[in-house]
């Protein structure tokens, strides 16, 4: 994707071996990055939301492993320190299925490797996870194409795309889960707009949807999180397409708080409902994912005060009383059965077990 007519990916390694991402936290005010030189830092950047979203927060997970080995290999037994750094990641945030996943792969690439060895194969494979993150989307972006395509031959006009949060590429590394669809239909010349739900209390689909749609040219509109409703009652919306930070081998998907809401929406105005998500983001070791998939809670900050620009100036501002208790839960699990089908890197699939079987066939 492009910042300013630039190429440019969320997460990049430099010369020597320190690692940049953007802040996403100042976004769409301010385009900054950040130098991460220990594992340390990565998993504050993590837990502090600089970068967020399931690919990204992988690829992150896979780069701070291989940050790791530098700090490793000056101890007697590096493999014990690593698994230690790993838990730390693996601590940040527990929703997304990703970061857990690349930390094990990281783990288990090292576990047979020489001592001197250790941090060439770690940025190795640190490079490889954020270039499969990549191709993994661009291939969602062809398999969703597919869909709007269909829609498009059949309305013969504007299609009305409705999002919950950021699944954007700014979530992953590059192109993003949901949006990839959009870019790729919008790229090859079919007429889109996306509705883009604001998504409280954070706010990433105002401040990072938005601008991301913006700076490649797709057509949008910021609705609050609770208009899209009104808008499938309206025949205003063609379809619904989400990302998520886990799904079940049932075919539940965990996504930004919110976003069951819309699935009942949408299933309610015979709207199709979407899921995008690369081959990263499948639990397989979890089904039944209301009851299993461990829901963040995050600081009852993010609900008080919200952020922008006042007078010329980026400040936060308290919209509630101050002794108002919060209650903050970062996610919840929208059911298979609201699910029209999962957007894959291996193409359209049922939100069933044996429909995800089929293409995952190693998983049985």
């Amino acid at each position: 994707m492009k910042v300013n007519n630039k190429p440019t990916r969320t997460i990049w390694e430099k010369e020597n071996r320190d690692v940049v991402v953007i802040d996403q936290r100042l976004l769409p005010f301010e385009f900054k990055t950040l130098d991460i030189t220990t594992v340390e830092e990565m998993a504050d950047v993590i837990l502090d939301m600089v970068v967020r979203g399931a690919g990204l927060i992988g690829a992150s997970a896979g780069y701070g492993m291989a940050l790791a080995t530098r700090q490793a290999i000056t101890n007697e037994n590096p493999l014990e320190s690593l698994s230690k750094y790993g838990d730390l990641l693996k601590g940040t945030r527990p929703t997304a299925v990703n970061l857990a996943w690349a930390v094990d792969r990281q783990l288990e690439n090292l576990k047979d490797v020489k001592k001197e060895n250790l941090i060439d194969e770690a940025y190795k494979l640190a490079r490889i996870i954020a270039d499969e993150d990549e191709a993994f989307c661009r291939q969602i972006g062809q398999h969703g194409l597919e869909i709007i395509q269909k829609i498009y031959k059949k309305k013969n006009s504007k299609i009305n795309i409705l999002t919950h949060c950021n699944a954007g590429w700014l979530a992953f590394v590059d192109y993003g889960s949901a949006t990839a669809p959009m870019y790729t239909a919008h790229d090859s010349g079919i007429p889109i707009h996306v509705w883009v739900d604001e998504t409280r209390p954070r706010n990433q689909g105002a401040s990072l949807t938005a601008w991301e749609l913006g700076q490649h040219g797709v057509e949008h509109t910021v609705i609050p999180d609770n208009a899209g409703g009104h808008l499938m009652q309206h025949g205003m919306v063609d379809l619904v397409i989400v990302g998520a930070d886990r799904v079940t081998r049932n075919g539940d998907a965990a996504n930004k708080i919110g976003t069951y809401l819309k699935a009942l929406s949408a299933v309610d105005n015979d709207v199709p409902f979407y899921v995008a998500l690369p081959s990263s983001t499948i639990d397989w070791e979890t089904s039944d994912g209301v009851k299993n998939i461990p829901i963040e809670q995050r600081s009852q900050d993010e609900v008080k005060y919200m952020r922008g620009i006042c007078e010329n100036k980026v400040s936060e501002v308290l919209i509630l009383p101050e002794s108002s208790p919060c209650a903050n839960y970062g996610f919840d699990v929208t059911p298979a059965r609201l699910i029209t089908a999962l957007i894959t890197d291996r193409g359209v699939i049922k939100a069933t077990e044996n429909e995800l079987l089929m293409h995952y066939p190693e998983q049985k």
